[in-house]
């Protein structure tokens, strides 16, 4: 194998859920692509990866200071739904079934990963909170150790705010599943069957 193509390759394939072979079927589609498309795509990579922002309020995707989301007048502004990640927000939205706001935590906590609650944007969701205009928080962290780790020790946290109600989505989603790659219906039911979690 050429070693140009070698190295398209071995880099493709760091991409999560491809493997080398979808790595090489990638690579040989991009060599008959026209030199100025794949010049485009490697620059809104580049620009993507070097210019991307995190919104001040949610810790979201942002263009700028804060997210498409946390400034639309139209989302409630009394319910807070906590993701472990952006890819979290986008299957939800995807749903149609929540006009909230969300809280993006970047993680879970993860001794082996050596990732502790303070890498964690917990300390951001508990100020938010603290300024009084939420009224739940909805937890829709993955249902694995580590989520189940974060969403007591979150739990925890939000236990000094005592007329805070606090749900978590139902179980629909299966133990060991991340939100992310669950599908829209699965994600519905649970947002739909949601519990509230006593503290």
């Amino acid at each position: 194998m050429s070693r140009l193509l070698n190295d398209a390759v071995g880099e493709l394939a760091k991409l999560p859920s491809v493997g080398r072979r979808t790595a090489l079927r990638l690579a040989l589609h991009l060599l008959h692509r026209e030199p100025e498309e794949v010049s485009a795509l490697a620059d809104a990579l580049t620009r993507f990866r070097n210019e991307v922002r995190f919104c001040s309020r949610c810790n979201n995707l942002s263009d700028g200071e804060v997210c498409p989301i946390c400034s639309d007048p139209r989302r409630d502004r009394t319910t807070v739904c906590v993701v472990e990640h952006v890819g979290d927000v986008l299957s939800i939205e995807n749903t149609n079934q929540y006009n909230g706001l969300y809280h993006v935590l970047g993680g879970v906590i993860s001794p082996m990963q050596g990732i502790g609650p303070s890498d964690l944007k917990i300390d951001l969701l508990v100020e938010n909170i603290a300024r009084g205009e939420i009224r739940e928080v909805i937890l829709a962290i993955g249902a694995t150790v580590e989520g189940e780790t974060t969403l007591f020790y979150i739990m925890r946290r939000l236990a000094q705010f005592p007329d805070l109600k606090i749900t978590k989505i139902a179980r629909g989603i299966g133990v060991g599943d991340e939100i992310e790659y669950a599908n829209e219906l699965t994600i519905a039911h649970a947002l739909h069957n949601r519990t509230e979690v006593k503290n």
